[in-house]
């Protein structure tokens, strides 16, 4: 196996052969009767709640312009649907992530699209959502710690649209290898200025996903990929990662579910917002009948993460005229909103709610602050990163000094003794920690605080055990209709006719 420059060769018991190759002759035979009930409930929790994010995308102003442009979610061309699915489920930060990625805009809205289109049964959409699940979360963390991360790594699109397609079709495993080597050849690399200063953010997934679809057709026309593009020392990896992780995408096939990963997005908001709203909420239903003059400040103490999202959209923000893209990413308008309402939804994220002067002037008291034992927290958890950093050892230290500063090197963990995907190291006990505290400080002397550690919706046990009623509770709240909520919980049953019919009452 070709190995990356400047990087350690991928382990002893990766399977022989090029890295897409191996990916790619695990997944393409994968079935429902392969999947671990978890999986297969998480699975269909993650269509549930994309079905909702797609709902929320097309019912705002900015969704409606996008369906304009470039259609219904659902129609004739099966290719053009994935692509408008992708994209209405994934700019309002509604989209789940796993470790790594934010997979369902593409290992959901394909899948969706294809089965539709091709009148597959419910048992065959399940097994090609988790397919696309592994594909493009393993490509992800073989990447992870590299220059992009969240919804700029636009790869995992690649990626996932690819998988869930060729999965729908049932192409052999050599298409998938094409397909994926011409994907990634050309893999794109968003720019900050247009995500966070327009509205080019509900391209992040539409354009990836476009690539993949013409990446599909060019393969099962005949045209070669790259098999070895991935770890090729001219490759992707070279450019996409700091500290590559080749290993990544075959650890523990089979044995090793990325699914089992998922965070499941309850409202919307970019990465670290979710804590400190939730804290937020909580702290609404502490002081009923709350003023904005009668507080002081609000103090928001939180890992690094949140704080560099923050960094990011400051220069971005004008009150109520800024871009969505970025407002999303912003900390105190999200945290004031949810002290203000007691929640935070998508109608905050448009007229009349950006209108309200109270929230603006709540969100000039909030002020972030770094706390070092929630960026260990972070670095600690599976997700966003913390596995890469595990995986990495040593190496990861670099990556983490750019990212977190020398003081937290030490909190980089040794190499992992146990080769990734082995009985003694699964994923099924995951957790994705993001810490936050949110204080409120009265005029008449009082403070109030409170703390959350894993958001709610994100990995770990309260989610392991809720996940079908929060996702639930989230398709209802975007106008979806009870009986699909239903007809979900036995996704992996449904006959074509059914499934066909589920699909239309969710997006019709």
């Amino acid at each position: 196996m070709a190995d990356v420059a400047g990087h350690a060769p991928a382990p002893p018991g990766t399977p022989p052969g090029t890295l897409t190759g191996a990916l790619a002759g695990w997944a393409a035979g994968l079935t429902l009767a392969d999947l671990p009930p978890p999986v297969v409930e998480l699975a269909k929790s993650q269509v549930l709640s994309q079905l909702a994010a797609i709902r929320a995308g097309a019912a705002h102003p900015l969704g409606a312009r996008l369906v304009r442009a470039f259609g219904p979610p659902l129609q004739p061309d099966p290719a053009r649907s994935a692509c408008v699915l992708a994209a209405l489920g994934s700019w309002l930060n509604l989209d789940d992530t796993a470790y790594a990625g934010h997979l369902g805009p593409s290992t959901v809205a394909v899948p969706l699209a294809y089965a539709y289109a091709d009148g597959l049964p419910g048992s065959r959409l399940v097994a090609a959502v988790v397919a696309a699940n592994e594909c493009a979360a393993r490509l992800t963390a073989a990447a992870t710690l590299g220059p992009l991360r969240g919804q700029s790594a636009a790869h995992t699109h690649l990626a996932g649209a690819v998988a869930g397609r060729l999965h729908c079709a049932g192409a052999p495993a050599g298409r998938w290898v094409d397909a994926l080597g011409l994907a990634l050849t050309m893999p794109p690399w968003p720019l900050l200025r247009g995500l966070l200063g327009s509205d080019g953010k509900l391209f992040s997934a539409l354009a990836p996903v476009r690539a993949a679809m013409d990446a599909c057709d060019a393969a099962l026309a005949g045209l070669t990929g790259a098999p070895d593009i991935v770890e090729h020392p001219d490759g992707f990896l070279r450019r996409f990662a700091t500290v590559a992780l080749p290993e990544a995408l075959t650890a523990g096939l089979g044995r090793r579910w990325h699914t089992q990963t998922l965070s499941f997005k309850i409202r919307p908001g970019g990465p670290g917002v979710d804590a400190a709203v939730d804290c937020a909420v909580r702290l609404h239903a502490a002081l009923p009948g709350l003023r904005v003059e009668d507080v002081r400040d609000v103090t928001v103490d939180a890992s690094l993460y949140t704080l560099l999202a923050q960094d990011k959209v400051r220069d971005y923000l004008d009150g109520a005229r800024s871009p969505v893209g970025a407002l999303l990413l912003a900390t105190p308008y999200a945290v004031a909103t949810a002290l203000l309402t007691g929640d935070l939804t998508v109608a905050d994220f448009r007229p009349p709610a950006l209108d309200d002067p109270r929230r603006w002037a709540l969100a000039a008291t909030v002020r972030l602050r770094h706390r070092p034992e929630m960026t260990r927290a972070l670095l600690g958890s599976v997700a966003p990163f913390g596995e890469a950093i595990r995986q990495a050892g040593a190496r990861a230290s670099a990556w983490v000094a750019e990212f977190a500063g020398p003081d937290l090197v030490p909190a980089v963990p040794p190499a992992p003794a146990v080769l990734p995907g082995t009985a003694d190291d699964s994923f099924a006990a995951a957790t994705k920690c993001t810490p936050a505290r949110v204080t409120v400080r009265l005029r008449d002397g009082r403070s109030v605080s409170r703390r959350r550690d894993i958001p709610v919706g994100a990995a770990g046990p309260q989610t392991r055990a809720q996940h079908r009623r929060l996702v639930r509770r989230k398709f209802l709240a975007s106008g979806g209709p009870a009986a699909v909520a239903d007809a979900v919980e036995s996704l992996e049953r449904l006959p074509t006719a059914d499934l066909a019919a589920l699909v239309e009452a969710a997006l019709g």
